[in-house]
């Protein structure tokens, strides 16, 4: 056979494996950078069983980035842990990574060990009809995680994989489970049928897999049926105590009933044992801006006895944000957080600074339109420019995206126009203002019933961060 031949066998037979190379992971996907900080960071199954997983998904993106040697070191990686973690199944377990190594060393040109991996599959397959394909529910199922783990648009093909698995063993555990959390995520996401019987179920077939019961308990939560909620998280946390997924999860239901020491008490022990993920900084800074926001709700910030540690979360926040920006300068938010955290400290060159940078940022509508409330808010509050408030609150209500920032918006420039035209009933800038919002809102619907207005339509005396 000659080599051109030989090469083009070998190609048709690579196809046919089964391995995250002819998966298409990549459909979809605008960056490459995005798509690796999903699979390591952003997305849950983080835990020490998905690790083979995530070392297989990184030589994918290695190899996509032309890094063949340090695609076949991940392959190594995630062969050992294979071994490791199923010694009695490490073939039928190894068999996707080996699809890897031969597309891997079919990249880089050496297609004579391309071809020994094709072989050595072959050989494991040899009983099945089809030499490249076995079909077996640990495939299936890893197929399931990997999708899992590349983000929301993969969870439906995802489903699909783990359903597959069960039409043939209907009482396997490891597709059940895998099951169970893509309903969770199809629920959260397109609004599916309630996944509470598909998570009950995992937890029968696994009632060592904590993170499903987090899962559960998040439902349960938003069913209000919190003792049961609670009981669950509790015993998670307590089986699982270090699992990154299982304290983000906890995190997120006490978030949910305002228990932010709680939430803030075990992100921090998620930050310890991940230190470089960006998420977790971000989540846990978010909480300490809520408890700023909680003092400053409650008029705590500059009582006596209350002022320093007001300050001090302050600090805890933007510390966290901060490092959430430097690990992922991406993130939607966090600049424009950081931001009116700044403003609060009296550091309004830094507020300014971060203002800029998330308005340079490609962002969604609703996004940018809040952005702009914040902003205008600072320039109103803090900067005293009326003209750049009210151009930028004008900005946002022709956005008109979230109903509860176009609200805010039009308020305070009708508390504007007001202030105007008691000093002087011909004022020009006050008319174009009232007449700019009369023909928005002619345009289209009402923003909603979420504005905030007082019994005379005046502005607040004061703003801070809650007044966004």
């Amino acid at each position: 056979m000659s080599e051109e031949a030989t090469e083009n066998s070998l190609e048709s037979s690579l196809r046919r494996l089964k391995c995250h190379f002819t998966w298409n992971l990549l459909e979809g996907e605008n960056s490459l950078d995005n798509f690796e900080d999903r699979v390591c960071h952003q997305t849950e199954l983080q835990s020490g069983e998905f690790r083979a997983t995530t070392y297989n998904l990184l030589a994918f993106i290695k190899h996509q980035r032309g890094q063949g040697e340090e695609a076949l070191q991940c392959l190594r990686r995630a062969e050992d842990l294979i071994q490791q973690q199923y010694p009695g199944q490490a073939e039928l377990r190894s068999l996707v990574t080996w699809g890897n190594y031969a597309w891997v060393y079919h990249g880089m040109g050496r297609l004579s060990e391309a071809q020994a991996y094709v072989d050595k599959i072959r050989e494991a397959c040899k009983k099945f009809s089809n030499p490249y394909r076995m079909e077996s529910p640990e495939l299936d199922c890893e197929e399931g995680w990997s999708r899992l783990k590349c983000g929301r648009q993969h969870a439906g093909r995802a489903k699909a994989c783990f359903e597959k698995c069960l039409d043939k063993r209907p009482k396997h555990p490891e597709s059940t489970s895998g099951l169970a959390i893509c309903s969770f995520r199809l629920d959260q996401w397109s609004a599916l049928k309630n996944p509470v019987e598909a998570l009950r179920r995992a937890i029968e077939l696994n009632p060592d897999n904590q993170y499903i019961k987090v899962l559960l308990a998040l439902k349960l939560q938003k069913m209000n049926e919190d003792e049961e909620a609670e009981r669950l998280v509790e015993e998670a946390v307590g089986k699982a105590p270090c699992a990154i997924d299982v304290l983000r999860g906890a995190a997120m239901l006490y978030r949910k009933k305002n228990d932010l020491d709680s939430a803030i008490e075990l992100l921090t022990r998620a930050v310890q044992c991940s230190p470089n993920n960006a998420y977790l900084h971000c989540h846990l800074g978010v909480c300490y801006r809520a408890k700023v926001l909680e003092c400053e709700k409650r008029g705590l910030t500059g009582r006596y006895g209350y002022r320093e540690d007001y300050q001090e979360l302050i600090r805890h926040a933007v510390d966290h944000l901060k490092r959430a920006d430097e690990l992922n300068g991406t993130l939607v938010n966090v600049g424009s957080f950081l931001a009116c955290l700044h403003l609060q400290a009296g550091q309004y060159e830094d507020a300014e600074y971060y203002f800029q940078r998330e308005f340079a940022k490609e962002l969604t509508a609703v996004e940018r339109q809040v952005l702009h409330l914040r902003y205008g808010n600072f320039q109103w509050f803090q900067r005293k420019c009326e003209s750049k408030a009210i151009h930028h609150f004008m900005e946002g209500v022709k956005i008109n995206q979230d109903p509860k920032a176009t609200g805010k918006m039009e308020n305070k420039l009708r508390g504007i126009a007001k202030a105007r035209l008691s000093r002087n009933r011909d004022d020009p800038q006050a008319l174009r203002i009232l007449t700019c919002l009369q023909e928005l809102d002619g345009k289209r619907q009402p923003a909603g019933e979420n504005s905030e207005t007082d019994v005379n339509g005046r502005l607040s005396p004061s703003a801070s961060l809650a007044d966004e």
